[in-house]
């Protein structure tokens, strides 16, 4: 008899062991088949139109946090291609430039699209398109344009833009544009408009007839909170986080969250270290702009800072971030082997502050996005390769199937349909 209770015992602890080793397994296993049946959509994504040409381009796996080959690998769905173009002079010389390069840009996406692998992606529009495209078995890009500089003051290029395939657009950069006052102001309290311009309060009214979504993760509060007595529809922040969590300009406070909240809008928390984890952030890139410098004094490069970077002439730039991603390169695979270093703002980081916004807004309006190729990505989604991770960290802090399809895509279509709809009313009127 006492063997025979030795041998039940044996059993069911031998059955509970099992249980928790399946159990343990079924965590991925369960986060890959719900990876597999959402859309995933990341809402930023930065180009480069040299990437865009017959000899390299996004059907081949390029060093560039996207492109299609990472997007298969990684399981990502939706890139939104950024048309982003710096600021300059709030004059037409500078209008006329910088228009030049958005829609070099535009006739990039389109190039991808349409010519060099209209087999691999197609160019979405609205919600049904993504469907279906992504139905077909191929990846779907989106436009978003990230500074309405280039439009100028025309106000028919939101049209011209929209027919493009522009389906948001944010009313200002780094620097405060003709529409809009940016969030940069916070730096020295010097604003242009004190929120929005006449032509900014006209240009929401214009994309809202038009059916373009509103973004406001650049602009500066005050111009957030005119953009949100003034719109008709709901509008989105198409990568920013919580800035309970991280005190950035380039986040939302709780009021702004709360205000996305009773506007119907989105809020797609976005894979950007610094605005993840400050202190994490700046810990670690005090050690890696170390290593950095060095990498780069050995390509015969000076090492400079992001906003220095930009400053440069287009072509200058140019060569000089070529330069930079194959320092980067190096980094990594040095960073790989090094103990000791600070410890990396990771997927952990970005799901605390889809945590935060879900608890305070609801799920309804969260999603995700990664600013790709414009300096995000984080240890454990570093490229779309690694999309993956963002999934199984969902799963395991207990999301389900239709929470993470909410978050991943959902509400930023919910979103996409009711802002055309608003226009299609808005036209008929």
């Amino acid at each position: 008899m006492k063997n025979y209770f030795l041998l039940l015992t044996f059993l069911v602890a031998y059955s509970c062991g099992e249980s928790q080793q399946k159990t343990e397994m079924s965590v991925e296993e369960r986060a890959k088949i719900i990876h597999e049946k959402v859309i995933t959509i990341d809402t930023h994504d930065d180009i480069n139109v040299k990437n865009f040409s017959d000899s390299i381009n996004y059907s081949q796996r390029l060093d560039t946090q996207v492109n299609i080959p990472k997007m298969e690998e990684g399981g990502l769905d939706v890139a939104w291609l950024i048309v982003y173009t710096g600021q300059d002079s709030l004059n037409e010389r500078g209008y006329a430039k910088a228009k030049d390069n958005a829609i070099s840009k535009f006739n990039a996406i389109h190039k991808l699209c349409e010519e060099i692998a209209p087999d691999k992606i197609g160019l979405a529009l609205n919600s049904a398109d993504v469907r279906r495209i992504a139905a077909d078995g191929k990846k779907v890009a989106m436009i978003g344009v990230e500074n309405a500089y280039p439009i100028g003051t025309d106000m028919s290029n939101f049209e011209k833009y929209y027919d493009l395939g522009a389906r948001y657009v944010s009313l200002a950069h780094n620097g405060h544009s003709q529409f809009s006052d940016s969030n940069t102001g916070e730096a020295d309290s010097l604003w242009l408009h004190n929120g929005l311009s006449n032509l900014g309060k006209e240009a929401v009214k214009e994309m809202n007839r038009l059916g373009i979504m509103i973004d406001v993760s650049h602009p500066s509060k005050e111009a957030m909170k005119q953009m949100i007595a003034l719109t008709e529809a709901p509008i989105i922040a198409s990568h920013s986080s919580a800035r309970a969590l991280c005190n950035h300009s380039r986040n939302l406070d709780d009021e702004q969250l709360l205000l996305m909240k009773e506007n119907g809008g989105v809020v797609q928390t976005v894979a950007f270290s610094s605005y993840l984890n400050t202190e994490k952030h700046d810990a670690r890139n005090a050690k890696i702009k170390e290593i950095e410098k060095v990498v780069m004094d050995s390509l015969g490069v000076e090492w400079l800072e992001r906003k220095a970077i930009m400053a440069l002439p287009n072509a200058e730039r140019d060569a000089y971030i070529g330069k930079y991603i194959e320092m980067n390169k190096i980094v990594r695979a040095k960073t790989k082997t090094m103990t000791g270093l600070p410890p990396a703002v990771d997927v952990g980081d970005l799901v605390d502050h889809i945590d935060y916004m879900v608890k305070l807004i609801g799920i309804e309006h969260v999603g995700i996005s990664s600013d790709f190729d414009g300096g995000g990505g984080i240890e454990g989604w570093s490229d779309a390769s690694e999309t993956f991770n963002v999934t199984l960290e969902l799963v395991k802090r207990g999301y389900t199937e239709d929470e993470i399809s909410k978050l991943w895509g959902g509400n930023l279509l919910r979103v996409l349909d009711k802002v055309q709809e608003v226009a299609q009313n808005i036209q008929k009127s």
